[in-house]
């Protein structure tokens, strides 16, 4: 039951950002096959192409000091893989979630539109949030905070208010996690940040 509500407090956090599931959807293709446009710029008469190439990261190469450590690592990759993407999802979607609640006219119309996209919500997205393990939960918190430089508790509490926010902070708690965890990229979370780099890079 304990395991069934922390999940359900993860879901409640996504609902708050995801007012446009449209948006995810594929986006048409409109380029001819074997053809791509990119920017350009013009100097001195010459129109030359503009490519942004992706940022290169290089690390030192991992230490392990023994096969748990190295196991430990490469499950840290498989989670970060998995959670980084709905992250990033969150920190579109939040500034349009923002921007759309802005246009509402008063609170209570705002307040009535989030408790029925959060209903609609939690019945799209129970059973991919059940497939998230403990760790993986804990850490789409930590990401969260990364992604949109605010903890999930302060989050919840902007969009559905303090008394929500304590709810399920209080939950979240009884499996030892927080959702006013930070993200420390210099700090604890050094080795989760050069895994997030090569994810996002494409290197691994």
């Amino acid at each position: 039951m304990m395991r069934k509500t922390f999940y359900i407090a993860l879901l409640s956090l996504l609902a708050i950002f995801l007012f446009y599931p449209s948006l995810l959807s594929a986006q048409e293709n409109t380029q001819k096959p074997g053809k791509y446009l990119v920017p350009l710029c013009v100097h001195n008469g010459d129109t030359i192409p503009y490519v942004k190439l992706p940022t290169v990261y290089i690390f030192k190469p991992l230490n392990f000091k023994n096969e748990k450590e190295r196991q430990a690592y490469y499950r840290l990759v498989r989670n970060v893989k998995k959670v980084y993407p709905i992250s990033l999802e969150i920190n579109q979607l939040i500034i349009e979630t923002y921007e759309y609640l802005m246009t509402l006219p008063d609170e209570k119309s705002r307040s009535r539109h989030i408790k029925a996209v959060e209903k609609g919500l939690k019945e799209q997205y129970t059973d991919r949030m059940k497939k998230l393990s403990f760790a993986q939960g804990k850490l789409l918190i930590k990401l969260v905070d990364r992604q949109c430089n605010q903890s999930s508790y302060d989050l919840v509490k902007a969009f559905m208010g303090p008394f929500k926010a304590g709810f399920y902070q209080t939950f979240a708690s009884l499996f030892g996690a927080s959702l006013k965890k930070g993200y420390d990229a210099e700090g604890e979370d050094q080795l989760t940040e050069r895994v997030v780099l090569l994810v996002a890079s494409g290197a691994i």
